[in-house]
């Protein structure tokens, strides 16, 4: 029953710690977004390709508050060194952001086309495209991050 317990606590801080970063890459994408295309007229669309700057600076704010949050509050230490457990968190970062941008992608040219009226709040199809993206990469990460970096 203990073991039991552990697990879920681990699961709902891992939904924790993915929320908040989520919310640090959402919230840094919507200034990204917003004021780099100001800057560099390419960042809305470079060879057909959204906001490729803004997905990659965000991605890395969130990836950077979720390690921290992760080693402080979702796993416990594995058997790999501390430099070594963060290259390994940085890969498997990269390739979560790699999907992640990936799924963006077709999200936004492919199945988001309309805003997303919530009563309080109007998602444009690129946030939608972004949280979505977020959310089916989570269950990815949080596996490969337990299994493979953590080893719990």
């Amino acid at each position: 029953m203990k073991q039991l317990l552990l697990k879920q606590k681990q699961v709902l801080s891992f939904i924790f710690a993915g929320g908040a970063s989520a919310v640090v890459e959402i919230g840094s994408f919507k200034v990204f977004s917003l004021f780099l295309p100001q800057v560099l007229a390419w960042e809305e669309n470079i060879f057909g390709i959204h906001y490729p700057l803004s997905n990659i600076l965000s991605t890395t704010c969130g990836i950077f508050f979720n390690y921290f949050l992760s080693i402080w509050f979702v796993f416990e230490r594995g058997k790999h060194s501390r430099r070594r457990e963060f290259a390994y968190f940085m890969f498997v970062s990269f390739f979560s952001t790699l999907l992640s941008l990936t799924v963006f992608q077709i999200f936004y040219y492919f199945v988001f086309r309309d805003n997303l009226n919530l009563g309080f709040y109007t998602l444009s199809p690129i946030m939608i495209s972004k949280i979505s993206a977020i959310g089916l990469v989570s269950i990815i990460n949080y596996t490969l991050k337990k299994r493979v970096i953590f080893n719990g």
